[in-house]
């Protein structure tokens, strides 16, 4: 699915990793936040990466697509408490293809189960102190 999602898609590959590491931070996996702030870093200016956890806040730095993405990961990540609103749906439905959100769809859910192996078995960072 990941390389599926990085590689056969028509999303950008800036908007797959950012929504990569969106989800991890959310879910907590040390392991794929270090991983796709390295990635996102050789194409996305610091600022961006550093204010994504507050990428709400800073409406200007984020195209209205790439809110769009965001909205939808944390909908789908946070499934159990959202329930995949219908508002949400829609709002994502607008702003995407039917084939790139269900492209996008398959991104998040993805992450989420790498987050879920990542931070059970703890993989390490490549950050040394």
């Amino acid at each position: 699915m990941h390389h599926y999602t990085t590689h056969n898609t028509a999303l950008p590959a800036e908007l797959i990793h950012l929504v990569f590491l969106r989800v991890s931070q959310i879910n907590g996996c040390a392991h794929c936040i270090d991983l796709h702030t390295r990635d996102l870093l050789k194409t996305m200016p610091i600022d961006k990466v550093a204010l994504l956890p507050v990428w709400d806040d800073v409406p200007h730095l984020f195209p209205d697509q790439y809110r769009a993405a965001l909205t939808w990961a944390e909908e789908v990540t946070r499934v159990s408490e959202t329930h995949a609103s219908d508002e949400a749906y829609a709002a994502a439905a607008e702003a995407f293809e039917p084939k790139d959100l269900v492209d996008l769809t398959i991104a998040i859910a993805a992450m989420n189960a790498f987050n879920r192996l990542g931070a059970t078995f703890r993989l390490p960072v490549a950050a040394k102190p």
